[in-house]
């Protein structure tokens, strides 16, 4: 029993080695919420680092950076008889599953138009967008070619 360590022969210092020492009061105090501070600080700087333009609407050409930029198509303008609405006719080529054969597939899409600037046979450049009514979901970016 004299090889075993008994609480008396525990000597302050060898105490303090096994155990790490306890902030004081006054300076955890202080200590803690600097910390605290600095780290949320970054964390409001990186967020007001975030790029945003000043209209808060994405680049037609889309964002670098972001996932998911918003859609852009060409296509030609078959209708304009709503205001500030315009109907486009969007083309795409595609391969067919079973023949391989590339066919032709049409897609009106609704876009808005502000200045109701489009006319009938206009080529037009028409990005993504929020929804604006139940079936526009497009605006009118540029009038590429006008009809002849």
């Amino acid at each position: 029993m004299s090889d075993a360590i008994t609480p008396d022969a525990i000597t302050p210092e060898a105490d303090a080695s096994a155990q790490p020492e306890a902030p004081t009061p006054g300076a955890s105090a202080s200590a803690q919420p600097e910390a605290a501070e600095a780290g949320a600080t970054a964390t409001a700087t990186e967020a007001q680092a975030a790029p945003t333009t000043a209209t808060g609407l994405a680049d037609p050409s889309g964002v670098e950076g972001r996932e998911n930029p918003r859609k852009v198509r060409e296509g030609v303008v078959i209708s304009t008889s709503m205001d500030k609405t315009v109907v486009v006719e969007a083309t795409d080529r595609v391969r067919h599953r079973r023949y391989a054969k590339t066919v032709q597939r049409a897609t009106k899409l609704f876009a808005h138009d502000e200045e109701n600037d489009a006319n009938v046979g206009d080529r037009v450049r028409i990005q993504e967008t929020r929804p604006l009514s139940k079936k526009k979901r497009w605006r009118l970016v540029e009038v590429i070619e006008r009809a002849r």
